[in-house]
């Protein structure tokens, strides 16, 4: 298939006798598992197809049980432990500033004014916005708020574009 997949959510463990199993997003994520959907299940199994459709959805709050068409037995369920949930690109809605936090370690931001801030190497959860840890750059570490008026998207690959307010950075 030339689609591009998408890492959107990992399956914590069983739940309950009848094959569904409980899901979270992955850190960054909202819950993007919806019925009817085509997504594989990674890493793949010699004994179930690698591409399976979601059957039913009950969003738990910051998790949800899922029930997936290979999937009809507590053994079933089981199997799918620890597998991650794999989405077309075209089936999921992002706005400009989501996306998982493992995609965001390790890119690099450059401000528009200042040039290469270095990369990032952690993103700490507040209840206002998100917050980029950016080291290995010329101003050592430096704190980036994600709000849109500081970054206006991430783009899938590559570097991500900022324009830091004044302040930011010790020059």
């Amino acid at each position: 298939m030339s689609s591009q997949y998408r890492n959107i959510a990992r399956v914590l463990k069983a739940h309950g006798s009848k094959g569904e199993v409980t899901v979270a997003p992955l850190r960054g994520l909202p819950l993007l598992v919806e019925p009817g959907m085509e997504v594989a299940l990674t890493p793949p199994a010699l004994n179930r197809d690698r591409f399976v459709t979601v059957d039913a959805v009950s969003d738990d709050g910051d998790t949800a049980r899922v029930l997936f068409s290979c999937s009809s037995s507590i053994d079933d369920a089981e199997a799918l432990q620890g597998c991650f949930i794999l989405a077309h690109d075209e089936d999921i809605e992002l706005d400009e500033l989501t996306a998982a936090y493992e995609d965001l370690i390790d890119r690099e931001v450059i401000d528009r004014h200042r040039g290469s801030l270095g990369r990032i190497v952690e993103v700490m959860e507040t209840p206002a916005n998100d917050v980029w840890v950016i080291d290995g750059g010329p101003y050592g570490e430096v704190l980036i708020p994600v709000v849109p008026h500081v970054v206006s998207a991430i783009p899938q690959d590559g570097p991500i574009l900022v324009q830091i307010m004044d302040g930011l950075i010790n020059e």
